[in-house]
């Protein structure tokens, strides 16, 4: 009895483990999937234009194409290190690459969207990053553009580091994920002949059914085994002690090195009805500061203006914690807006496709080609 249960046990834990491994596996084929007919359009919006208004727009819409804050802020480093962009025109692109990176977990939470109950708590999670993005952006975007706050400061800083080396440092997630990504699309591209475009579709395809297929089993095995020992654990330590769940948030993110893995594992979670969006909007706020970690690290190579870039994003995420954090009416009304957009996404489940569509891509579109007809 004993031996069979260890042996239950055991086989529990590889299918959580393998599950795990494969819902990872989805969110990167999903990130490859835009990259692959997204990249060179990402390119030209972010070299485009010298506002700031529209700045932000395309930070948000590139970050939603590739589905990668870091991919698009290495570029914006790129181009602020070669003279093509300015520090002043990429702090509202680095903004707007955080409210981007979010739409991962926004799509995550689409994989809930045939159990009414499991995907209004699935929507919480993951428009409560939304909201919290969007509120920092809300008080440092004009606070930036009247002062140039995160521009001094971060120069300042980049002054004082600017001598260090830089750091690379390993992904351990990515080198496990990776493999299987090439595989998939070296079978698609180059085994099969098919074009640029047409694998860029298959992938996005394949991410959605895999994604949509862990995530249901995910969520039945947490339910069946693990409900009430997660339960005690996120009541104990994250419920009640918001600086240890910022912390575990950051750590975590900075190990595997995307806020989007972490937000996105808290999706299926909350879903389950294991945690809550109280609980885990700590967890988000430090997942935001845990995503600058690797910038920081790698933009240490002395070039300033990488640095310079780095400590914004850095400056950004930090201030949007300190004020979400200690402020508790802020935190109540990011909590409860999360809620009623879960709401009204679980009572009217096309409305979930129209918030993703509007915020991430129609709005920024609109307002990047508006820019261009009635702009200079």
């Amino acid at each position: 009895m004993k031996l069979n249960d260890i042996v239950r046990k055991i086989a529990k834990t590889l299918n959580i483990l393998l599950l795990l491994y494969l819902f990872l596996v989805s969110i990167a084929l999903l990130s490859a999937s835009f990259k692959t007919f997204g990249s060179d359009f990402a390119n030209r919006l972010i070299q485009t234009t010298s506002n700031p208004f529209v700045g932000l727009f395309i930070g948000i819409l590139t970050t939603s194409i590739i589905q990668s804050s870091s991919t698009t802020t290495s570029m914006i480093v790129g181009f602020v290190a070669s003279g093509m962009l300015t520090i002043e025109n990429a702090i509202p692109m680095v903004m707007g690459a955080n409210i981007g990176t979010t739409v991962t977990n926004t799509l995550v939470s689409l994989g809930h969207i045939t159990r009414k109950e499991e995907f209004k708590r699935a929507m919480s999670c993951s428009s409560v990053h939304d909201l919290f993005n969007v509120f920092t952006v809300l008080v440092l975007f004009p606070l930036e553009l009247t002062t140039g706050y995160l521009r001094r400061t971060a120069g300042i800083l980049a002054n004082i580091f600017g001598q260090c080396g830089g750091i690379k440092v390993m992904n351990p997630i990515k080198a496990v994920i990776k493999p299987a990504v090439h595989l998939v699309k070296h079978l698609l591209e180059d085994v099969s002949g098919l074009s640029t475009a047409a694998t860029g579709v298959l992938m996005l395809i394949l991410a959605l059914i895999l994604l949509f297929t862990t995530l249901f089993f995910i969520v039945k095995i947490m339910k069946s085994s693990t409900a009430k020992r997660a339960e005690i654990i996120f009541g104990k330590i994250l419920g009640r002690s918001g600086l240890i769940a910022i912390f575990a948030g950051l750590i975590f993110t900075a190990i595997v090195q995307s806020s989007s893995i972490t937000t996105s594992i808290l999706v299926p979670i909350v879903a389950s009805g294991i945690t809550t969006v109280e609980a885990v909007l700590p967890i988000t706020m430090g997942a935001n500061l845990g995503t600058t970690v690797t910038a920081m690290l790698a933009a240490l190579t002395g070039n300033m203006a990488g640095i310079t870039i780095a400590f914004a994003h850095l400056l950004f995420n930090a201030t949007g914690v300190i004020l979400v954090y200690n402020i508790a009416v802020l935190r109540r009304c990011i909590i409860l807006a999360s809620k009623k957009v879960a709401a009204l996404c679980a009572e009217r489940r096309i409305l979930a496709f129209v918030y993703v569509g509007i915020i991430f891509y129609v709005l920024p579109t609109l307002f990047i080609f508006m820019s261009k007809f009635f702009g200079k």
